[in-house]
């Protein structure tokens, strides 16, 4: 049986990670011209410890370019990224990514794939098979501890990539669109299967996707975003028991009101897609 999990947004929380007026621009080159291209600009945004925040938009606008901001990963060419009272430089095991393709390791059996970050940091092998283990547990993935990634299921691999960040015990979990290459009944699955993860680590997350059912069904607040460059247009809360399904009909009032917010967006990029149209 699964418990419904209060909504966290009644707890009190406290801050963990602050966007300070972050903006990120691109060169291009035609030929001989060179023009500069603004990703995202003037990002404020104050992220909760142990919030889920979904990140949503049209293509282009910039979304993941801000997650890799916050993984370290990039750097913005004004503001900057405070974690914890400190601000961000680098990449650093208090965050980590997972992507849409699960970047394992092929050759790997799924429990060396888990061990892997604890291995290279240093922990014993017994200590290391301990928490891998446990957390191949979270994800129900036990009996494929010695199975090769091959002979996994695209769900099953996203599994594993979690499991792996998960057991590094990371303070931000990022997510840049990990159930897109998903068929919907497997998605659906693992949405489920996140909310009770979450729920039971207490991460802060922060999570990118497309899909406006999708965020509203995993997020405490929805941020919404404009097309390029991307600011923020609007930031919706998700006041709703928990874990949540995406056909609730209790649900799409919000989808209703974030898909609002995106129409004009999402008309705007396919104007500058396709401009004769």
């Amino acid at each position: 049986m699964i418990l419904f999990i209060t909504n966290k947004q009644s707890e009190k929380y406290l801050t963990k990670l602050e966007i300070k007026n972050v903006t990120k621009s691109f060169k291009t080159t035609q030929g001989k011209n060179t023009s500069i291209t603004n990703a995202i600009e003037n990002i404020n945004l104050s992220i909760e410890d142990g919030e889920f925040v979904c990140f949503v938009g049209p293509s282009g606008c910039g979304k993941s370019t801000l997650l890799n901001i916050l993984a370290g990963l990039e750097k913005p060419n004004e503001g900057e990224v405070i974690l914890n009272g400190r601000p961000i430089d680098e990449t650093g095991p208090d965050r980590l990514m997972v992507f849409q393709e699960s970047a394992l390791f092929p050759w790997l059996k799924v429990i060396d794939n888990v061990e892997f970050g604890l291995k290279m940091a240093g922990v014993g092998k017994q200590k290391r098979r301990e928490i891998a283990m446990h957390y191949l547990d979270m994800m129900q993935l036990t009996k494929f501890s010695d199975a090769y990634i091959y002979q996994l299921s695209g769900g099953m691999k996203q599994r594993v990539a979690i499991a792996r960040a998960l057991v590094l015990d990371p303070e931000v979990l990022l997510m840049d669109e990990p159930f897109a290459a998903l068929d919907s009944q497997t998605r659906d699955l693992l949405l489920v299967e996140l909310q009770l993860i979450w729920a039971r680590t207490k991460k802060t997350i922060i999570f990118v996707t497309h899909n406006i059912s999708e965020s509203v069904c995993l997020g405490d607040r929805v941020i919404v975003f404009t097309h390029r460059p991307g600011k923020i247009k609007k930031e919706v809360s998700i006041e709703y028991r928990r874990p949540r399904l995406t056909e609730d009909p209790g649900l799409q009032d919000f989808q209703r009101s974030i898909l609002y917010e995106l129409k004009n967006e999402i008309i705007s990029a396919k104007k500058q897609e396709n401009p004769s149209n």
